[in-house]
């Protein structure tokens, strides 16, 4: 047996070329039901956005923003600027990135299906406060606990299908996630539209739907069965190989259990895991979940979901026109997933990124240019113009949605040892909220401030990123969970970085990890 502070590193040798099994019925249904819970973090993200422009709900809440949107001479770019209005959006996330940490230990304490069911226990509450909230106070307390929902989810759902998957579709299922989040954002806009019209209320009805995939995901957390992985960690291995040849179709599944047995025992140890992800050997994963998370939010797509209606309206679109390009942008994210899914194990996750980030770039550049050019403080965008913008803001969604979208939850979620894998995932959820809140409560502000400006902002920040995948991140496609310290060990950069010979295979390996582990 292997030992050593590797989570893959606790495997001894390569075996991916022995891993046997194939695509069961029962791995399809777990990844589904699994991934509904990407359905709430899209909800709310495409929800969000609508509501604040209903005036209804301005007035019940926010009446200050209502006046200043009747004004017709009001600075385009400032008429939403409200802290207050910007709270409501943001406290979700900074309540996530909390609950995110909290739901690191309990998932590898008691399960991933138990960090499932708390997230939509807790989302359940918060959707039914949110439609019967009579006051600012309870609206906010009912974001909080959505909040709680969504770092919980987060936290256990990407890890879940990265654990059930067979290697070959890892990226494939593991896109469901973004499947059911973008699913959940075209769901979203589609309910504003319609629940825009039934004013003064209809905010309530947008607001209190959430529960519906918060139902989901809870009765999906109690009848999805225990991941291997998880049940192996916590000395089932019997009960943990019954899974695994059950959702593998075949009882030779010796080498992939032999995978986890080396990286379980391991993991059980690490009494530290956020301790030990900080040590040298595991910086390569570290600076992954730190950067792809942040990146991801740095593309500046979730300042179009959440703000969508506000923002088309601040370009001129009318009301109805605003909600209905907000959905039509829904809809391109959601759709733009399938491309993902049909080829991310096939061309790889660095070419999906790479392209991805050159599109979003160029759309993001034109769109600012023609705010410059064609749209000022007190005017409105011509029809060609409208169309125009919105057309770029599509090609940028689509771009997003099979490039950063999917993978910036999917690669954190397969590189981490299992010892470390449930604090990476926590580091990647805390770092995404984070960066989301902070993006949520300034966008208003930096939209104000920046003015068309703003997508240069974020294009010069997608460009870095790009760069940063170019040369920083390995290819992860094809490679066993379980196996992933030895990509790291034959990088270019991170082979100075990550102690190990990739070359050696046999016990020589295991020694040097033992070996690592006594100096560690």
């Amino acid at each position: 047996m292997a030992g050593g502070h590797f989570g893959p590193a606790g495997v001894a040798k390569e075996r991916a070329g022995q891993y046997q099994g194939r695509v069961t019925f029962s791995v399809i249904i777990a990844c589904v039901v699994a991934a509904v819970g990407g359905s709430l973090f899209g909800y709310d993200i495409g929800i969000s956005g609508g509501v604040t422009s209903m005036d209804g709900f301005l007035l019940k809440f926010f009446p200050g923003v209502y006046e200043k949107k009747q004004h017709a001479h009001e600075n385009n770019y400032c008429k939403y600027n409200n802290q207050g209005l910007s709270a409501f959006t943001s406290s979700l996330y900074l309540a996530g990135l909390v609950a995110s940490l909290v739901a690191s230990p309990v998932t590898r304490i008691y399960g991933r299906r138990a960090s499932i069911i708390c997230g939509g226990v807790s989302f359940l509450v918060g959707a039914t406060l949110n439609a019967s909230a009579i006051n600012l106070a309870m609206l906010l307390l009912g974001r909080i606990m959505l909040g709680v929902g969504i770092g919980f989810g987060n936290q256990a759902v990407p890890v879940y299908l990265s654990e059930m998957a067979p290697t070959h579709l890892r990226g494939a299922l593991n896109m469901l996630f973004q499947l059911a989040t973008t699913a959940g954002i075209f769901t979203a806009n589609m309910v504003n539209y319609g629940t825009q019209k039934l004013e003064p209320w209809g905010w309530r009805l947008s607001l209190g739907l959430a529960a519906v995939p918060a139902v989901l995901m809870t009765v999906g957390g109690i009848v999805l069965s225990e991941t291997p992985n998880s049940l192996i960690e916590r000395g089932m291995q019997d009960e943990g190989r019954k899974v695994l040849e059950k959702i593998r179709g075949t009882k030779n599944v010796d080498a992939e259990f032999e995978d986890m047995v080396d990286a379980s025992e391991l993991a059980n140890s690490i009494k530290h895991p956020f301790r030990n992800i900080l040590t040298k050997r595991n910086r390569p994963q570290l600076v992954m979940a730190i950067l792809l998370p942040a990146f991801q939010i740095l593309t500046g797509i979730n300042s179009i979901l959440f703000y969508a209606p506000v923002l088309f309206q601040s370009m001129g679109f009318g009301g109805n026109a605003s909600l209905y390009a907000s959905a039509v942008t829904g809809g391109v994210l959601c759709s733009s997933t399938f491309i993902t899914i049909a080829t991310v194990d096939r061309v790889g996750r660095r070419f999906l990124l790479i392209s991805g980030g050159i599109q979003m770039i160029t759309c993001q550049v034109i769109v600012s240019v023609i705010l410059r050019l064609k749209f000022g403080d007190d005017q409105h965008l011509s029809k060609g113009f409208s169309v125009l913008v919105v057309v770029m803001i599509c090609l940028f969604v689509l771009a997003f949605g099979w490039s950063w979208g999917g993978l910036g939850w999917t690669i954190p979620s397969e590189i981490f040892p299992l010892e470390t894998r449930s604090a990476g995932q926590g580091i990647t959820v805390a770092v995404n909220l984070l960066f989301t809140f902070a993006i949520a409560q300034s966008f208003l502000s930096l939209l104000c401030a920046f003015k068309f400006g703003i997508f240069l902002f974020f294009a010069c920040w997608v460009l870095v990123m790009t760069v940063f995948v170019y040369f920083f991140l390995p290819e992860t496609k094809g490679v066993p969970i379980e196996e992933m310290i030895f990509m790291w060990r034959k990088h270019w950069f991170w082979k100075r970085i990550v102690p190990g010979n990739p070359n050696v295979e046999d016990g020589s390996t295991e020694l040097g990890e033992r070996a690592a582990r006594t100096t560690g």
